[in-house]
């Protein structure tokens, strides 16, 4: 069974090995990753904003969860509807058969919809995970230009799911 707990500071060192874990999968496939940003990215366990996805008590995910828009993505208009926004989503690709980025993704829709939400927004900067949000339900709304490139905006309607017929909980 996964659970979704919000992050404390004391799970920082585990969020960073996990982060660093991920960092190694992406560099031996040629890909882009986190690797200088694995400190800063874990020290947001004790903000507030980070939840985790643990498995048998090991962190397995992580991702950043806000309730207003970045003041650039999104205009006014979809800023004032009531969302849910995902940051920095990182999982162990040791569990990658259990698809914990997807996990976490349906816990969002979910608590979205539980707290009267009407979505989840995400943003990325690589097509490939564009392609991968998608399969998760998520369209793509808009992309911007940015100094770190093109920055693609996707969002899925909050819905009620069954959180314990996807294997998981939240504490």
């Amino acid at each position: 069974m996964f659970t979704m707990r919000p992050a404390t500071a004391a799970d920082t060192a585990d969020v960073a090995k996990m982060i660093a874990a991920r960092c190694d999968w992406q560099e031996r496939r040629g890909l882009e990753s986190w690797r200088e940003e694995v400190e800063d990215l874990a020290g947001q366990a004790g903000s507030g904003t980070m939840w985790v996805l643990e498995n048998g008590g090991r962190i397995v995910g992580c991702t950043t969860v806000m309730d207003q828009a970045p003041p650039k993505d999104w205009t006014p208009e979809e800023a004032a509807e009531p969302a849910l926004y995902l940051f920095t989503t990182v999982t162990d690709p040791a569990y990658r058969e259990h698809r914990p980025g997807t996990l976490i993704a349906l816990w969002a829709v979910d608590r979205a919809a539980r707290q009267g939400r009407t979505w989840v927004r995400r943003g990325c900067f690589f097509p490939e995970l564009v392609t991968y949000y998608r399969t998760q339900g998520f369209a793509l709304v808009k992309e911007q230009e940015r100094s770190a490139g093109r920055l693609y905006l996707l969002a899925r309607r909050a819905e009620r799911l069954d959180l314990g017929r996807l294997g998981m909980t939240e504490a």
